[in-house]
């Protein structure tokens, strides 16, 4: 008798194995970003994102009908945001840099949804209390990355919880246990918190809208694993009359012990917290998985494997600019270039990065209120 091959776990709350990015795309009916896509989008914002020139976010949901109403002149706004399980890490800031460079680039507002009810509900380690101080923690890190104190806007689903519970009824009403069941693999020893959520981060998706009582279109950075929320929204949301919301995906940010996904749950050593300390930021770096040969000798002999190593994944996503990057992988290839080389040669870019984030995050915490949603400045921004 054949046994059934389990499929590698990937969704909003778990990524193990390998990712088949090929599988993923197929199955969840995904648009590769072709490059006349970003010919499009470079037109309209004067230059790309290395993140987007390098293809680390690679799909999307109705990118050219976003592009088309921004083409036209129609205002639109960003929604991203972050569940707060835990401190702050580099894989997290992956859609926050894209995002804020479309905030740059066209003077968009920006919702972003801290999901303390979420982890909550699925960490059955945390209590209400540490999950709201994580988000807050979390918080300052977005501010000590720049973004603009007049276009964005805080939402944390406990403290907003009335002006969100009830959009997210709305969405509740129209979605049964059945597709949650479908979409995310919870069964019936799911909590029924974890069955509603969903509900609630669908709604900085369309709540623009409602406050303006108007159709405003919305884009969506967000890392892969996250589109399964908006699979649902996306259906739901014209039943309720309004938009789409338009999605951009990226690719995982490899974790440094070698895993598919950085992720704190596996190791501490697997990730790089914003609020590390040099040395031990150091120490992890030394330590990681590389694409690295036997032996110095064989690596020159033969050269190394870029394509699998999480330290030239950091210089493809964060630390390098085209020539140096170029510069890395042909001399790795070539066997020029050992793994000390590229580790030292990061561990100088990430210390010095950290190094500033941390004073920046420091002077954040007197900025926190600024930034909490405010309906009357939303509005301002919009009409």
């Amino acid at each position: 008798m054949l046994m059934a091959v389990r499929k590698p776990l990937f969704t909003p709350w778990g990524v193990e194995g390998e990712i088949d990015y090929d599988r993923i795309i197929k199955e969840f009916g995904l648009e590769i970003i072709s490059d006349e896509l970003l010919s499009k989008l470079s037109k309209l914002a004067k230059g790309l994102h290395p993140l987007l020139e390098r293809k680390v976010f690679f799909t999307h949901r109705d990118l050219p009908w976003l592009l088309s109403k921004i083409a036209s002149g129609e205002k639109f706004f960003l929604y991203t945001g972050r569940g707060p399980s835990e401190k702050t890490h580099l894989g997290h800031l992956i859609p926050w840099i894209v995002t804020k460079w479309f905030q740059e680039k066209f003077k968009a507002p920006l919702i972003f949804q801290f999901t303390d009810d979420e982890k909550f509900l699925f960490k059955q380690d945390l209590s209400l209390d540490k999950v709201k101080s994580l988000a807050l923690d979390n918080a300052l890190d977005v501010i000590a990355l720049g973004f603009d104190e007049k276009l964005t806007f805080f939402l944390f689903d406990t403290m907003h919880a009335d002006l969100l519970y009830p959009q997210a009824l709305r969405i509740a009403k129209k979605v049964t246990f059945n597709t949650v069941k479908a979409v995310f693999g919870l069964n019936q020893s799911s909590n029924i918190g974890q069955i509603f959520f969903t509900s609630m981060q669908a709604v900085p998706a369309f709540l623009p809208s409602v406050i303006l009582g108007k159709n405003i279109p919305c884009l969506i950075p967000m890392g892969l694993d996250q589109d399964p929320h908006f699979r649902i929204a996306r259906d739901v949301l014209p039943r309720l009359g309004f938009y789409k919301p338009a999605c951009m995906h990226s690719r995982m940010l490899k974790g440094l012990t070698g895993s598919a996904k950085m992720s704190a749950s596996k190791s501490p050593n697997d990730v790089l917290f914003l609020d590390d300390s040099l040395q031990v930021a150091e120490r992890k770096i030394k330590n990681a998985f590389t694409g690295g040969r036997e032996t110095a000798a064989v690596q020159r002999s033969k050269g190394g494997r870029p394509e699998i190593c999480s330290i030239f994944n950091y210089f493809q996503y964060f630390f390098a600019s085209d020539e140096e990057l170029s510069i890395i992988e042909s001399e790795c290839r070539k066997g020029l270039r050992l793994c000390g080389d590229c580790k030292k040669q990061l561990i100088e870019k990430v210390l010095k990065f950290l190094e500033q984030h941390q004073k920046a995050k420091e002077r954040a915490r007197e900025k926190l209120e600024r930034f909490f949603f405010s309906s009357e400045c939303l509005r301002k921004v919009l009409s």
